[in-house]
């Protein structure tokens, strides 16, 4: 199975105006890679008016900027709403659900963070 390609080419500088890059459907929730690499995935949003991503979590670290529009959140239990201009982080594990009471935009970061299991032994010398 291959996997879609990023916007941007982790290996080249590069730019993306975002606001031309983000896909809106009347009826749905549209995501594209922008950047991707075995330790961070940056994808852009496009939510639909009424669109929702149900209660879940994610083993990565997360940032949320929110591009346009405004979304409702719940993160670990607690109610926010989000605009644009604002940012969200979780830890790895933060449960949350997000609802569109309007059409928004958003740029998800994920950074996968070593575990013990993966992190180098410590410098002895």
């Amino acid at each position: 199975m291959s996997r879609t390609p990023s916007l941007l080419d982790p290996e080249i500088v590069a730019t993306l105006a975002l606001a031309g890059a983000t896909t809106f459907s009347d009826k749905g929730i549209v995501s594209r890679a922008v950047l991707s690499t075995p330790t961070l995935r940056v994808t852009l949003f496009g939510f639909a008016v009424g669109q929702e991503l149900t209660e879940h979590a994610s083993s990565s670290r997360a940032i949320v900027q929110i591009l346009n529009g405004a979304s409702d959140w719940i993160v670990e239990g607690k109610a926010m709403r989000l605009a644009a201009g604002e940012i969200l982080h979780m830890p790895p594990g933060a449960r949350h659900a997000v609802r569109a009471g309007e059409s928004f935009s958003m740029l998800l970061t994920l950074v996968k963070e070593p575990t013990a299991a993966t992190e180098a032994p410590p410098d002895t010398n």
